[in-house]
């Protein structure tokens, strides 16, 4: 079920510094289960972390009076080599097509394991085996159980010209850093549920300790 902007949590706005457009440049996609569209590549300059954050026009875009927007951080073991240990892969190949039908973006961030790094995230991977849920594992490497940051997602959105938007999200602090970086979030929209054996624990941990909108079997 959608979140409407009434029950989008309340933010003090902190406008981030403004950021530019580097180049545009048209990419046709193509996925292993034979869905195929064509997407506009944006590149930044100006993004206050630094980092190649891309963002990704996909449908009718420019047009769309509300663009439906998922912010997805970088997963390489999820979005490259389908990992299942988490919903990473399924839930970006499913905001792709999503996105496409309504017309909006898709902000890929480049803050792996929750901005941890790739190393990290194996490292906590490894303790998980060991019984610690993903956030009890960030926490046992000195890390933050969640250390994601949006204010380039929010200068992403202002370059772009975007200022209102439907979040497709399951994580209410994504609403939260947006609502609170100038970013109107019209309506939060729930993903698909991507459950299987390997990442249910990984879920249920999302669900029990941030919130997360996701309606897993009992």
């Amino acid at each position: 079920m959608s979140a409407d902007a009434s029950q989008v949590p309340a933010a003090v706005s902190v406008v981030p510094p403004a950021a530019g457009i580097r180049t545009k440049v048209r990419v046709p996609l193509r996925f292993p289960d034979g869905w195929e569209t064509t997407v506009d590549v944006f590149t930044f300059t100006g993004l206050a972390d630094g980092k190649e954050h891309l963002a990704l026009g996909i449908g009718d875009y420019e047009n769309v009076a509300v663009p439906l927007v998922r912010p997805h951080s970088e997963c390489l073991t999820g979005d490259v080599f389908g990992s299942q240990r988490c919903d990473c892969g399924p839930q970006l190949r499913e905001a792709l097509e999503r996105i496409g039908e309504h017309g909006g973006y898709l902000l890929y961030l480049r803050q792996e394991g929750r901005g941890i790094g790739l190393y990290a995230k194996l490292d906590a991977y490894a303790l998980q085996d060991d019984g610690l849920d993903t956030y009890e594992a960030n926490r046992a490497l000195g890390r933050g159980e969640d250390e994601r940051d949006y204010t380039a997602a929010a200068q992403m959105l202002t370059a772009l010209g975007v200022n209102g938007i439907r979040l497709l999200s399951n994580n209410p602090d994504k609403a939260r850093q947006l609502a609170g970086l100038g970013i109107r979030v019209v309506e939060q929209v729930p993903t698909g549920v991507h459950v299987s054996d390997a990442n249910v624990r990984y879920l249920r941990a999302k669900v029990e300790r941030t919130g997360h909108t996701l309606a897993l079997p009992a």
